[in-house]
């Protein structure tokens, strides 16, 4: 499940999802394709004037894929007020197409209910039967299967079950068992959440082993196997089952997919569930020293330490110890990544419409996090941004501009400004919402940025020193690797 979350988290998808082919654009390029990729990355003119012609050509298309193609390649060349027109207009020319489809399918997910869910998905598929095989299909098990956790979350575990069952393309079924399962999970019931999430993993095993063709669908659906033996290792710990539970832990432990400090903690857990109590230090103590242990993983780290040493006496001490070297690779992996680009400079609104620019605060190491309301990781490293806000709010040559963008919504500003109170968190936020004619978030493309949360540090004369992705969870790792940043960008 997580896999799909993280991809539909990607604007660059989003063409295609509305489409119900996620994969789409990931089979053999043909020769359209082909010249079209060639055109876009040109920069003559006769080149420019030919994809014009070529996309204009295929946007007139009475063949809905063709229209999709255009769709797809004027959202790479950022026209996307053309892109927008031809969504509008597809839905039209083709009122029983797969764009049509997706759009109508909303109306299912819409609903509060799963019995509710169910009687709009009973209209939807008559207008619409399924058809084809294969990734044509996907559509209908985004549907099936959020009508399946509709039920699930409702406790109606017959029904959810009886529309999980209903998918029908391989290469998601992982994503699709693993959504049930962890919902089953969250209700308690571990009996089906290990039956669904065991499925999930077999299922994403067979792409995992190579066993079926070397495509795009196919590489999806082997990403999800190394998490899921990880999930699966965990409900088997909760079921108090550990020895089957570490045989899972154990895979995903040392496969490098997924060997983390958080498998590294949830295989010393099932050891120390064992009393194997010295190889659970051996893992908790890599965790701890790759810096990226949460406290949790610190406190488990300390009982170890006590039931292997027989006291508490010199773990201070020896973390002390860690922590200095830890220091010291956070030290010099920066000196390899520091480097030196010109900020480009905006000009953006507060949540209390108030301009700030970039520009403003020349001078000053600024710190700029780029978020959303709607993206998991982006909230899950505010604490930590918190505490490194908290750590520089007395330097006055420190600023942290948090810019909200990519909005799901018709209302982004009062969103962001609601979820920013309701937590109590003291960040200066800026609203990088879609211009009105080109629909594009222009700051956030400015900075070339692939996915959030991402984080970029800017020395006093302007340049981009750092740039970071992503959050590991550890929030004294996150306020280390930032404040360090900081002071290497002060000094220039």
């Amino acid at each position: 499940m997580k896999a799909l979350k993280k991809l539909a988290g990607l604007p660059a998808l989003a063409l295609i999802l509305t489409t119900g082919n996620l994969y789409a654009q990931a089979k053999p390029a043909d020769s359209t394709r082909v010249l079209l990729d060639k055109l876009v990355t040109s920069n003559t003119a006769a080149d420019k004037t030919l994809l014009n012609q070529k996309l204009k050509n295929l946007a007139a298309s009475n063949i809905e894929k063709d229209v999709d193609i255009a769709i797809n390649y004027y959202f790479r060349i950022k026209n996307q007020k053309t892109v927008d027109s031809l969504l509008e207009m597809e839905v039209k020319k083709f009122p029983t197409g797969a764009r049509a489809r997706a759009k109508e399918a909303q109306a299912i997910y819409d609903q509060k209910t799963g019995a509710d869910k169910e009687k709009a998905y009973q209209s939807w598929i008559k207008k619409f039967p399924a058809s084809g095989s294969g990734e044509d299909n996907i559509v209908y098990d985004y549907v099936v299967s959020a009508i399946a956790q509709a039920y699930a979350a409702e406790k109606n575990t017959a029904k959810a079950i009886q529309y999980i069952e209903k998918l029908q393309v391989d290469f998601w079924k992982g994503n699709g068992f693993g959504g049930i399962a962890e919902t089953f999970r969250k209700n308690g019931d571990l009996k089906n959440a290990a039956i669904y999430y065991k499925k999930a993993m077999e299922s994403a095993k067979t792409y995992y082993d190579g066993k079926l063709p070397n495509e795009n669908s196919s590489k999806f659906a082997a990403s999800g196997y190394p998490g899921l033996t990880m999930t699966y290792a965990g409900l088997l710990f909760e079921q108090k089952n550990y020895n089957e539970a570490l045989k899972y832990a154990e895979l995903a432990a040392k496969n490098p997919a997924t060997a983390s400090p958080r498998s590294n903690f949830q295989y010393a857990k099932i050891l120390m569930a064992l009393n194997r109590n010295q190889e659970a230090y051996t893992k908790l103590e890599e965790a701890v020293k790759s810096g990226k242990a949460n406290d949790e993983m610190s406190e488990a780290f300390k009982q170890v330490y006590i039931k292997v040493k027989g006291s508490a006496a010199g773990f201070d001490q020896y973390t002390a110890e860690i922590r200095k070297g830890i220091l010291a690779n956070l030290q010099q992996k920066l000196n390899k990544e520091i480097t030196k680009t010109p900020a480009a400079d905006f000009t953006l609104t507060d949540i209390n419409g108030k301009k700030v620019s970039l520009s403003d605060y020349k001078g000053k190491v600024v710190i700029l996090d780029f978020w959303a309301t709607w993206c998991g990781p982006c909230k899950a490293s505010f604490p930590a941004m918190q505490m490194a806000v908290n750590k520089y709010k007395n330097d006055s040559n420190v600023q942290f501009l948090f810019i909200h963008t990519w909005e799901k919504t018709a209302t982004p500003t009062k969103d962001a400004s609601d979820y920013i109170k309701s937590q109590n968190y003291t960040f200066e936020v800026l609203m990088d919402n879609k211009d009105p004619e080109t629909k594009i978030n222009k700051v956030v493309a400015d900075y070339k940025v692939k996915g959030i949360p991402a984080k970029f540090v800017i020395d006093p004369q302007g340049n981009v020193r750092f740039s970071l992705m992503g959050f590991d969870g550890s929030n004294e790792a996150a306020v280390d690797e930032i404040s360090m940043m900081i002071d290497m960008a002060r000094k220039g």
